[in-house]
């Protein structure tokens, strides 16, 4: 006698194993924890693309990340990097997860996060004879860093990334909540 199959009945697992990893990840007592601020963050940095080597560039950028839960947040991220006769642009919008939450109402001093973001780069070319040519594409980071909490209104810190446009970046932050 054959065992009849029942199709799909193993796809199921794949989000019981998701399930149970964001549970994992997810603080153990949220109900008693409070939700932190939203907070605002400009960077600065520096940034490497390959080329024949790597071009070095400085980017200028700002964050804003509001609370789903009181380790993980999300938020659009905007990037301005300027080179030689040409600009970029980057647009994301980022999920970032800290490793330490909040204790008695306060942020962790200092806690490690991961982050990743997806969006758009778009690059202007200038040309000596004036004419301009833009591009626009896909665009992901991926990295961590390490925030410092000072105050309750006040961080700072420090993230590296990995992303496409083919790239490294180093940048150090400051933010408010409010």
């Amino acid at each position: 006698m054959q065992r009849a199959r029942i199709p799909g009945k193993t796809a199921g697992i794949p989000a019981i194993a998701f399930a149970a990893l964001l549970t994992l990840l997810l603080p153990q007592s949220v109900t008693a924890q409070e939700m932190p601020r939203a907070a605002a963050e400009i960077s600065f940095g520096w940034i490497g693309f390959a080329d024949d080597g790597i071009v070095s560039e400085t980017p200028i950028g700002g964050a804003v990340r509001w609370h789903l839960t009181p380790r993980l947040s999300v938020g659009p991220e905007v990037l301005w990097i300027t080179g030689s006769n040409h600009s970029h642009l980057v647009l994301t919008g980022n999920m970032t997860f800290d490793f330490l939450g909040p204790a008695n109402g306060r942020a962790a001093p200092v806690t490690p996060f991961i982050v990743v973001g997806g969006g758009m780069f778009q690059t202007t070319e200038s040309f000596v004879n004036g004419d301009d040519f833009t591009s626009t594409e896909g665009a992901f980071t991926v990295g961590g860093g390490v925030r410092a909490n000072p105050t309750n209104r006040m961080t700072f810190g420090i993230d590296a990334r990995l992303g496409w446009e083919t790239h490294i970046r180093l940048t150090g932050f400051i933010g408010v909540r409010f």
